[in-house]
């Protein structure tokens, strides 16, 4: 996990700058990263993007608690799994990285609002998009089961054609990473679903009632 020290120290470099360090926490892989307006798009639920470079959902679960030392959210918006299986990673690995990841969320911060965003389909993965369906399938039925304050944000129908093909104009050049199309497809999306089920009043209101358990 060595290659992940420079980002890991960055965000370190970032939780000190924190003027607040409460609030809804975007935490995963370099497509977060890359979504330079996230903190704006979302400034009502006061948005920090904890995201790094290249990882995966291995990482995630290793990182988990140096990068949240510190910080106090009121709910977790997570993203990375398509790294892992771009490794050769099997999706029923995706499926028990996500629980762990849950699992620690869980023993420092007990029902705080946990959402997955569902692994995206691109054009430099399309030879693993049966890997990456079934990947969210199965995390999907595992938030369905449950029940426990998860929720699931399906991206992946939205970015593909009716041949369920992934729609190459939702992506740079390198066919992986998004640009300023794609992340309005999610954007819309994921304030369609904080709205749902008085998700959003029960993130602006975890704060207070959340127990400091990092320190």
């Amino acid at each position: 996990m060595f290659w992940y020290e420079d980002d890991i120290k960055s965000l370190r470099e970032k939780k000190e700058g924190l003027s607040e360090k409460t609030g809804l926490i975007f935490y995963g892989s370099s497509t977060i990263r890359l979504w330079t307006s996230l903190e704006q798009d979302f400034a009502d639920y006061k948005a920090i993007n904890m995201a790094f470079g290249g990882s995966t959902l291995a990482a995630c679960n290793w990182f988990f608690e140096t990068v949240m030392m510190d910080l106090q959210p009121t709910g977790f918006i997570i993203y990375a799994g398509d790294n892992d299986l771009g490794d050769g990673r099997h999706p029923e690995e995706i499926y028990l990285f996500f629980k762990q990841l849950v699992a620690q969320i869980r023993s420092f911060y007990g029902t705080i609002p946990v959402i997955f965003i569902s692994i995206k389909p691109s054009p430099a993965r399309q030879n693993i998009i049966k890997s990456i369906s079934y990947a969210n399938q199965i995390i999907n039925a595992e938030i369905k089961l449950q029940n426990d304050h998860l929720f699931y944000i399906d991206v992946f129908n939205a970015m593909i054609n009716e041949k369920g093909i992934p729609i190459k104009d939702y992506f740079t050049a390198d066919g992986l990473h998004m640009n300023e199309k794609g992340y309005a497809v999610w954007r819309n999306i994921i304030k369609q679903v904080l709205e749902l089920d008085d998700l959003k009043s029960m993130i602006m209101t975890e704060a207070a009632t959340l127990p400091k358990l990092i320190n």
